[in-house]
């Protein structure tokens, strides 16, 4: 009870600011309602972990807890996020570059106070020894005592509480060290349930249009999943704070201007942009148990091949080619942790001399994968000062945060163009397409939020606005009939993650039962 009282009152500042987010602290009946929550929260989270505890396991599950809810109210107040199962599964699929940019100096000063001195309380403490009967008949006491006590305090308040947990579901995500719990829990069971069935395929009928048998070239088509880049400072959606894509403003790009992101992270976001459910009929299970699109192409007959510079395609490319950048052919662009983006590109004119048919390539972008934007980009880039040049993004000002942002973006305009122009070199013997589209967007501080991860529900703009962007060879152009004018028209209008599962196979004139031709975007632009 003494742990669980330190972080109610101690660990869990974002859950008070949000519960009294509608209360004046001036008021007293604010202090009370606060006080008997508290109790109510305290004394239900004793009931569920007080059975698990007993002499042999007190001091280890303890202090797991300590351990657990000092790293996540340490997260949960710096950036602002829910430690809900989506996040809790990124925590636990994210690689070992991605969680070292994460611990910063600030962190260790966070753990001395709320898990080193912890810890070091419950290691001095010496457990009383009694008999079986004594226990249980003591532990049953003061489980059903602090049930009582539960059931008592929140009913005290229970009709604004219940409205406020009804109407602010993501709140309970706030409160350690149960979120956590319950969220790994969560991805634990589901991850295990999905590992026992093999994935349901979808697209059996998948076959190339008769259209195919007339072209004159094989097709290459690319399609580069970016990373945390957000529509807000994609510069040609015209309203960027600095001008973030000048190369690919020479290279008569169709941009979307208006598109909805499936999710606020990569484990959402991935998994759901390559599925035919999409965010409109989104249900994990089916998507995380299905097939992806590139399962669908393959078995129409296109050689589909995955580049990641990520931590992985999220289970959408399971069972096909998967490669990475090679860090000893690209040392320029590869620092023994990170590649930069232009290393998918090395080797790729090697993959295409190795096929000798149709290529599907996805290239994903480690892009502006925060919270260190500066190593997202070489030095020739950084264009946009004063930047912030640590992970440890308290120590930089919103403007510093945001110019190394910009520039890590500009760097992502630089590696499309380059990708362009391999394409355009190919144009002799492929048929070439692009196709762009970010994964999710990203909290530059704004409302006091950084990074990504927010319960979609909630999620501010910047974290659900993509940017999205094609390109086609006039030779692509000619041989699926595509009217560019027309698409440009369309890309005026407003899109989404859920468009672009339709949209490939429409491009690609993949005949199949799960397209759906009202959410192929180039749907009324083929003839």
């Amino acid at each position: 009870m003494a742990v669980l009282l330190f972080f109610i009152l101690a660990g869990n500042s974002l859950f008070w600011k949000a519960l009294l987010a509608d209360r004046s602290l001036a008021d007293a009946a604010s202090w009370g309602y606060s006080l008997v929550v508290g109790t109510g929260i305290a004394a239900l989270q004793f009931i569920i972990f007080a059975p698990f505890l007993n002499r042999w396991t007190a001091k280890p599950l303890l202090g797991l807890l300590i351990a657990i809810s000092a790293f996540a109210s340490f997260y949960i107040d710096k950036f602002g996020i829910y430690l809900n199962p989506e996040m809790l599964r990124n925590v636990l699929r994210t690689d070992v570059a991605e969680a070292r940019e994460l611990f910063t100096p600030d962190l260790l000063l966070h753990l001395l106070p709320f898990a080193v001195l912890p810890l070091a309380i419950l290691h001095r403490l010496r457990l009383r020894r009694r008999s079986l009967s004594r226990g249980i008949l003591l532990r049953s006491g003061a489980i059903l005592l602090a049930a009582m006590i539960g059931t008592g305090a929140l009913s005290l308040v229970f009709k604004g509480f219940a409205a406020q947990m009804r109407n602010h579901k993501e709140i309970r995500y706030l409160i350690t060290p149960a979120n956590a719990v319950y969220s790994l829990g969560r991805v634990l069971v589901n991850d295990a349930k999905a590992a026992q069935q093999p994935r349901r395929p979808i697209g059996t009928d998948a076959v190339l249009a008769p259209s195919w048998q007339q072209r004159d070239k094989p097709v290459l088509f690319v399609m580069v999943v970016g990373e945390s880049v957000r529509a807000a400072n994609w510069g040609l959606n015209d309203h960027s704070p600095h001008p973030t894509t000048p190369e690919l403003a020479q290279r008569d790009v169709i941009n979307f201007v208006d598109v909805d992101s499936c999710g606020t992270n990569t484990e959402v976001s991935v998994p759901c942009l390559f599925s035919m459910q999409g965010r409109r009929n989104y249900d994990e299970d089916a998507i995380r148990g299905s097939e992806s699109l590139l399962h669908v192409l393959q078995r129409a007959g296109l050689q589909v091949v995955w580049r990641d510079n990520q931590s992985g395609c999220k289970g959408v490319c399971e069972g096909l080619e998967v490669q990475r950048p090679d860090p000893q052919a690209s040392p320029s662009l590869c620092d023994g942790d990170r590649c930069l983006d232009e290393a998918l590109l090395q080797g790729a004119e090697g993959l295409l001399r190795d096929t000798h048919g149709n290529l599907v390539l996805v290239l994903h972008q480690l892009g502006n994968h925060g919270p260190a934007y500066y190593k997202r980009y070489p030095a020739e880039f950084r264009r946009f000062t004063p930047t912030c040049d640590t992970d440890d993004l308290s120590r930089c000002s919103r403007e510093e945060i945001a110019n190394s942002y910009d520039n890590a973006v500009l760097y992502t305009d630089h590696a499309l163009a380059r990708t362009i122009d391999m394409l355009k070199s190919q144009q002799a013997h492929y048929d070439t397409a692009l196709l762009y589209v970010s994964d999710h967007g990203e909290s530059l501080g704004e409302k006091g939020l950084f990074l990504h991860g927010m319960p979609y529900a909630i999620a501010p703009s910047e974290q659900t606005k993509v940017p999205m962007a094609m390109w086609f060879s006039p030779g692509y152009a000619k041989s699926f009939g595509l009217d560019l004018a027309c698409l440009r028209l369309r890309a005026r209008q407003p899109a989404s993650h859920d468009n672009v599962f339709h949209s490939i196979l429409g491009l690609l004139d993949v005949r199949t039962g799960v397209l759906d031709p009202s959410m192929d975007l180039s749907a009324t632009c083929r003839s």
